[in-house]
């Protein structure tokens, strides 16, 4: 249990300066500073020495020891420098689905001298190609899965290495290769406000002094089953990969758009997992999976980041977990790692609707700033500024957006400054209070958005003359992207004018789905200012939203579509659901869809998959799908039983009873 300390204005909430109490796990190693001067292959590979056959990644297809990954990642090394031709510290491009080939192939890329980039299958086709471009990688690694969609990929000089197909003769010794923690391990690309994304570049030294603080705060050690929910192109990933693979822990990656929320709960019993590491946007939808019986005795730690922190999920955590269970949170980004840390347990009390930042954190100091740069004073608000020499080292290829960001400490040495474009307020102990953006950037599931880059999309498409893009909450608390639209008026007289739907669409050909909007409206055109500005304030609340919907209102019309009502009005907390009404268009998304899947086939007892509802997003359109699914399996049955008779009769009475069904 935590000690509680109080604060004045906030009456006694909060706990202390973070920490476990007690001893850590008697298998528990401390993660020395000095070991942050050297790479993360050379500190991955004495961890193979000293857990050699203990399982360091498992998944439903695959399980490696330590020994294995690591022999594994040496041969896809190997294969990766003749490639290169030698040539050292270049950009590696990765193609590969969650999985544990993925996790050698960065430790390949790593082990080989290189700097990975990891590209995401699930993203669309543009993306991929744009990021592939930018990064100037010149090897892009995949797998047989994978390789039609990487030949597509590739232009030029690229070469392809299909690590399914290696060379026999490549031996699984260490490389032994000299690498400098200063050198580029990996290149992650975000939102960019530019149109396009942008390249966070990130040393080893830096990885690894992130971890040490990771480890030695929260008693990682090889007893540890992590899970690993995160894309691997995510800032996410970075800490669930290493925080395993460099404390002797096992990893378990899970892709859970393929399998799903339903599984979740009985994965985490049955694999034993002892740390639980989302977005609180994909733990708010599993925990309402969750029933009394669900139980998760092995289960210590549950993490967050990404997202805020709401009050409901705090409530969740203590429903739903045991007391021997802990809430870790706190504040990041992927320019400067983790700044500020701050535990719950069920005796944590909560004041308002969000959870706090947090404490402070070795090595990563926040200033709270004004517009001119001076340091504002305790509980008055500024700009979240983190001061440290472990920042990240800028945008690849982009000095000037680097410069903007990045600034030397005017106090001198090797320190510099990152101006996160966060509002925040700081209490007396230290504590701090995270208020919001000061910019229009969005936090959607854990993944950072300049919404200009959706707009910039919109406005390449001839159909629109004008858009802006909002994030707003929904009834949920979780924020959502809403793009309002004024069509150009030549494309709104044609026989296809745009509508939401298409819009979507198009969109999803270059957006990955966290991007694309979940409600579009259109509009005649757009608020200003009396200087003629965009007035972003006068546009249409999700409420004026939600009463626009009642002019086309269509309800329930048999029995069926009122179970689906039922259903999808209780997941998107709405009391009113039209059969005529799009699923995403009502600010739904994919982890939704998997709810709403899952409460369909247990209430219905049909068996659909997600995809059925991308291709079925209304109501009447879903009933209709789950008629013919019904109608098809009945069909299967009635021929199964046929088959089951032809096969104990003989070949006469076999034609009669062809013949009667005739």
């Amino acid at each position: 249990m935590h000690k509680l300390r109080g604060l004045v204005d906030l009456e006694t909430a909060y706990p202390a300066r973070p920490g476990f109490s007690g001893d850590p796990s008697p298998a528990f190693v401390e993660f020395k500073k000095s070991e942050i001067e050297q790479s993360i292959a050379n500190c991955f590979e004495q961890r193979v020495q000293r857990y050699a056959e203990r399982t360091a990644v498992k998944t439903r297809r695959d399980q490696y020891t330590y020994r294995e990954l690591n022999q594994a990642a040496n041969r896809i090394a190997r294969a990766v420098i003749a490639q290169c031709g030698g040539q050292s510290n270049q950009q590696v491009a990765l193609l590969l689905e969650h999985d544990a080939a993925l996790v050698a192939a960065i430790l390949a890329v790593l082990k080989a001298g290189h700097v990975y980039v990891p590209l995401d299958p699930a993203f669309p086709y543009a993306r991929n190609c744009f990021i592939l471009e930018d990064a100037q990688a010149q090897l892009l690694v995949t797998n047989s899965k994978n390789f039609p969609l990487a030949q597509s990929l590739i232009r030029g000089d690229q070469r392809l290495l299909n690590i399914d197909e290696l060379d026999a003769g490549l031996t699984d010794d260490n490389l032994g290769l000299a690498i400098s923690p200063d050198q580029l391990a990996y290149i992650l690309y975000t939102s960019g406000s530019t149109g396009q994304p942008k390249g966070v570049m990130q040393n080893h030294r830096n990885v690894l002094n992130d971890l040490r603080q990771y480890t030695n705060t929260l008693y990682i050690s090889c007893d540890d089953r992590m899970t690993l929910l995160y894309s691997c192109s995510v800032n996410g990933a970075v800490r669930g990969i290493y925080g395993a693979l460099l404390n002797g822990a096992a990893l378990y990656p899970m892709a859970i758009k393929q399998e799903g929320l339903s599984r979740l709960a009985n994965w985490l019993v049955e694999e034993e997992i002892t740390f639980y590491h989302s977005v609180p946007t994909v733990f708010r939808h599993f925990t309402e999976t969750l029933t009394p019986n669900h139980k998760f005795p092995k289960l210590r730690l549950i993490r967050f980041g990404g997202e805020r922190v709401l009050a409901s999920d705090v409530a969740a955590y203590k429903k739903h977990f045991s007391d021997t269970c802990i809430l870790y949170t706190g504040m990041g980004a992927t320019e400067t790692g983790h700044v500020r840390e701050f535990f719950i347990d069920k005796h944590t009390k909560i004041p308002g609707g969000i959870v706090p930042a947090g404490y402070a954190i070795e090595d990563k100091q926040v200033l709270l700033l004004d517009a001119e740069g001076a340091a504002v004073g305790l509980n008055r608000e500024g700009e979240i500024t983190v001061k440290s020499r472990y920042l990240s080292l800028g945008y690849w290829r982009k000095p000037e957006l680097t410069q903007a960001a990045f600034k030397a400490d005017l106090c001198g040495g090797d320190e510099r400054i990152y101006r996160t474009g966060d509002l925040g307020r700081m209490h007396a102990d230290g504590l701090l209070e995270h208020l919001g953006r000061k910019d229009f950037q969005v936090k959607v599931r854990g993944y950072r958005i300049e919404v200009a880059e959706i707009e910039l999309m919109l406005l390449d498409l001839p159909e629109i003359k004008e858009a802006v893009v909002m994030g707003r909450e929904d009834s949920r608390g979780e924020q959502s992207l809403i793009a309002y639209v004024v069509p150009d008026p030549a494309a709104q007289a044609s026989p296809k004018p745009p509508t939401p739907s298409k819009l979507r669409t198009l969109l999803k050909t270059n957006l990955p789905d966290y991007m694309v909007p979940s409600t579009i409206i259109m509009m005649d055109s757009l608020p200003l200012t009396p200087n003629g500005k965009l007035d972003r304030r006068a546009l249409p609340a999700l409420g004026e939203i939600q009463a626009v919907r009642e002019d086309s209102f269509v309800a329930a019309r048999t029995p069926l579509e009122e179970s689906l009502v039922c259903i999808w009005a209780d997941l998107l907390k709405m009391e009113k659901v039209g059969v005529h009404d799009n699923f995403f268009e009502l600010g739904a998304d994919s982890l939704l869809g998997m709810q709403i899947i899952t409460r369909v086939n247990s209430t219905l007892q049909v068996e659909l998959v997600l995809p059925i509802l991308f291709e079925n997003p209304t109501i009447a359109e879903l009933a209709l799908a789950i008629i013919q699914a019904q109608s098809a399996t009945a069909e299967n049955q009635e021929i199964k039983y046929l088959l089951d008779q032809l096969s104990s009769i003989s070949d006469a009475e076999a034609q009669q009873l062809i013949d009667g069904g005739k």
